[in-house]
């Protein structure tokens, strides 16, 4: 059998980017996104990655309004050099949590920057990216603002998140890029087309988020009303339960391989090449640890064949966001 496998070997981040773990730490979920959470227990996820070598640590300055940096502030106390920090921005939310806009000009990337470094204890990031692209500032704009911080000093890589080959192509003519953040899973594989091919392109790589579809491939269950996923389409209504008999399908897949279906989904988007990186959100000692033990798993290529042809025999139903969010989505368009 023709077998895809990935190391914990450590891999580059695009053609001059840092060398980082086969899988990354995602902290948006230690900041109550996904319902109330354990501070105690995010910190020493944090200091238990670290321990295993995951070196890539995501975070956002708009996770929990502030709350996520302070927290990885915590977490690094002392162990700052171990940790490659990738930061995102842009993201305006008010009082109550809404999502208000994005704004990524100069002045604005500059003020947030400087927050940012103040919350984190920190004077330089690894790797800087807006959230998302704002329809109002022209890419070249915030990619000059970027490079100047890079010459500066003060970030050592840029990223993007979340958008579409065009962008990527105007934003490398101003920059090289580092890596692409866009959510890439064995059910949201719309970037293969027209991006992948793109970042190849540019030597860049990719940082793949929601590998897990937001818990809905690992069966996670909603957390109550706090938990955000509850409103997302693919949760809700009819869709949300024929989602749930295709996560079945693949759960039976899965243990006839001895994996469960996280692992089973973490392990596919590994097999795409040393290119893609995983984001991956745990929010406990445990869950990291389930996630880690795929970096010493294979894949047959028939295997990738066959979940694949699982997965289209059935269909997801329902887009990733909501109507609203998904039209601030230059990577579909």
């Amino acid at each position: 059998m023709n077998e895809i496998r990935r190391s914990s070997a450590r891999v580059k981040l695009g053609n001059a980017g840092p060398e980082v773990f086969p899988i990354a730490l995602g902290c948006m979920s230690m900041s109550h996104i996904y319902g109330p959470t354990d501070e105690t227990e995010s910190i020493a996820t944090i200091h238990a990655a670290l321990e295993r070598g995951v070196s890539l640590l995501d975070t956002g300055d708009f996770y929990g309004m502030g709350h996520n940096e302070l927290l990885l502030s915590r977490a690094l106390a002392g162990k700052r050099e171990q940790a490659i920090l990738s930061v995102k921005f842009g993201a305006l939310r008010a009082p109550n949590g809404a999502f208000v806009g994005i704004d990524t000009r100069p002045a604005a990337i500059k003020n947030f920057l400087t927050y940012s470094l103040t919350r984190l204890g920190t004077d330089y990031l690894d790797i800087y990216r807006p959230s998302r692209l704002d329809p109002n500032v022209p890419i070249e704009e915030t990619m000059g603002a970027l490079a100047e911080l890079v010459k500066e000093g003060y970030v050592r890589a840029i990223g993007l998140s979340e958008v579409g080959a065009d962008t990527l192509r105007r934003a490398a003519a101003v920059h090289p890029i580092t890596d692409l953040q866009i959510e890439y899973s064995l059910i949201s594989r719309g970037p293969e087309t027209k991006i992948f091919p793109v970042l190849q392109e540019l030597g860049a790589s990719v940082t793949a988020y929601g590998v897990l579809s937001r818990g809905l491939l690992s069966g996670s269950p909603l957390k109550g009303p706090g938990d955000y996923r509850a409103h997302l389409p693919r949760f809700a209504g009819q869709a949300g339960e024929h989602n749930r008999k295709l996560v079945q399908a693949l759960t039976t897949f899965a243990q006839e391989r001895g994996l469960s279906t996280s692992q089973l989904a973490i392990a596919y988007v590994m097999s795409k090449g040393k290119h893609v990186v995983p984001v991956l959100g745990a929010r406990t000692r445990k869950q990291l640890e389930e996630a880690l033990s795929v970096t010493s798993t294979s894949l047959s290529a028939e295997d990738v064949t066959r979940v694949e042809a699982v997965v289209d025999a059935l269909g997801v139903q329902g887009d990733r966001y909501l109507a609203a969010q998904m039209q601030h989505l230059d990577s579909e368009r």
